[in-house]
């Protein structure tokens, strides 16, 4: 993973001419250094820690809004947040749980209905939705979810995007053999090769997928989506990825 730089300004802004050093050391050496040092501990983790920390010593103000929203945007969800309080309840106090869950349902209010439809998506198919694709998420626009089903014989997984999501361009490259296999499990998609029409996926969809193929793959607008991919062997297997999907390019598709 390469080290991501944090850029924080928060120390200068507020205590910049009143107290220089505790800015310079907020701003450049916790933030600049320490939270950028994500080639060691990803920024989800990070925030994990941290929320964790600051509930257990019963610290609830902006600086918990504060990393409550960053731990959002790094990707833990409405549903992880409050499994995470509750646990920390057990250990660091339920009057804490208490307060801290009174900041998080602020944050996290947008997603009530987000995931009200992630639930509902969730009874349309037999295979789970899965974890939230942290591992892969620079590659794609929006949300994706990946639940791993095989990885005996043929590695399969079960991919779910939400309405809008799609990956970027990609190629999956192979000396001998290789390339991806697509079954449409749920909702409506998009699968698209460079220089051709884009192909609709429904639920029973089958979309073969050759080694040295640039092409992309995602949900409809106005549709959850989840297909199983089948990883095919071959010899020196490696994803290739590119450039986004753009939204002029996607938006051609919904008319």
């Amino acid at each position: 993973m390469a080290q991501e730089k944090i850029v924080q300004t928060a120390g200068r802004d507020q205590l910049g001419t009143f107290a220089p050093k505790f800015a310079e050391l907020n701003d450049d050496v916790l933030f600049g250094e320490v939270w950028s040092r994500t080639d060691k501990l990803g920024l989800r983790d990070r925030s994990l820690v941290t929320i964790t920390s600051l509930i257990s010593q019963g610290i609830t103000d902006s600086s918990l809004v504060f990393h409550l929203q960053s731990a959002k945007k790094n990707g833990i969800t409405r549903t992880e947040i409050a499994e995470i309080i509750t646990h920390i309840g057990f250990y660091a106090g339920w009057p804490k749980a208490w307060a801290a869950f009174n900041l998080a349902k602020g944050v996290w209010a947008e997603d009530t209905a987000g995931e009200d439809a992630k639930a509902a998506f969730q009874r349309e198919m037999i295979f789970p939705i899965g974890e939230p694709n942290t591992a892969y998420a620079q590659y794609f626009i929006g949300q994706s979810y990946l639940a791993p089903i095989s990885r005996e014989q043929v590695n399969v997984s079960n991919v779910t995007f939400e309405p809008g999501c799609r990956n970027n361009w990609h190629i999956h490259q192979a000396t001998r053999g290789g390339g991806q296999m697509l079954v449409g499990v749920a909702g409506r998609g998009w699968y698209q090769e460079e220089g051709k029409p884009a192909v609709e996926i429904l639920p029973g969809t089958v979309i073969h997928i050759p080694a040295g193929v640039k092409h992309w793959h995602g949900a409809a607008a106005d549709s959850w989506f989840a297909h199983l991919a089948f990883e095919i062997a071959g010899d020196n297997t490696s994803n290739e990825w590119l450039e986004p999907v753009t939204d002029e390019e996607y938006n051609r598709l919904q008319k």
